[in-house]
């Protein structure tokens, strides 16, 4: 088995010495070094189901973050625009999605910061809804748009790779711990991914685009791992 820290380690190291432009974190050997990295991470995390735990983090011990400088909220009349490279482009609802299949997970989620907590999410898994909209054989990728909006008004916003988007553990989740998903936790809609760190899961969802090009995120443009995988 791979030592991912030790391989990951050993990729940021090379990293340092060989160059970095603060500018363009994307750029030169710095970005050839990140594509390479995505590239093993995506072998090593392909399909792979995250361990389940047996206890959910007591309730105030789960942290919670927004970039937006007050708690966002939801706009009146609030639905998700799904887009893209798909067949029939939809606008939903929350109580369309609350009529699709329903997924039901616990997995521990893990934050860059490094603080782990646990809790049962529930709502649609990302492939039913890829299904449902009729996603090109094109897409290799997943682009996430939220109403999270920075001081300066730059909204939060992620993409994945194909893979990990459609990984079954992957879902658009409305609710958590049994209840309607909290404000704080990016209620009426985020993503949740048992197979991404979480800055990746977006909350305060409005736009899921599929697209045959990659895309970055907001921390991602400011030099944090594109990939990122537990």
């Amino acid at each position: 088995m791979i030592d991912r820290r030790r391989l990951l380690g050993g990729s940021i190291a090379g990293l340092v010495l060989a160059a970095c432009d603060r500018t363009d974190p994307r750029s030169g050997v710095l970005g050839a070094m990140q594509r390479w990295n995505d590239g093993v991470q995506g072998v090593l995390h392909s399909r792979r189901a995250a361990r389940r735990p047996d206890a959910v983090t007591p309730a105030g011990d789960f942290p919670a973050y927004h970039i937006s400088p007050e708690l966002p909220v939801a706009p009146a009349g609030w639905s998700l625009r799904v887009g893209g490279l798909v067949a029939r482009p939809r606008t939903l609802s929350l109580a369309d999605l609350q009529r699709m299949p329903r997924t039901d997970v616990r997995v521990e989620h893990h934050c860059v910061e490094g603080w782990s907590a646990i809790a049962d999410w529930h709502g649609v898994r990302l492939s039913d809804l890829a299904e449902v909209v009729g996603v090109d054989p094109r897409v290799e990728y997943v682009d996430f748009r939220s109403f999270d909006t920075d001081e300066d008004g730059e909204k939060y916003w992620s993409s994945w790779d194909r893979e990990s988007a459609w990984h079954g553990q992957t879902i658009l989740a409305y609710g958590m711990n049994g209840k309607p998903l909290p404000v704080a936790f990016g209620a009426p809609l985020r993503l949740y991914g048992a197979v991404k760190l979480g800055y990746k899961s977006v909350k305060y969802l409005t736009e899921v685009n599929f697209l045959d090009r990659a895309t970055g995120g907001y921390w991602e443009e400011q030099g944090y791992e594109w990939f990122a995988g537990t």
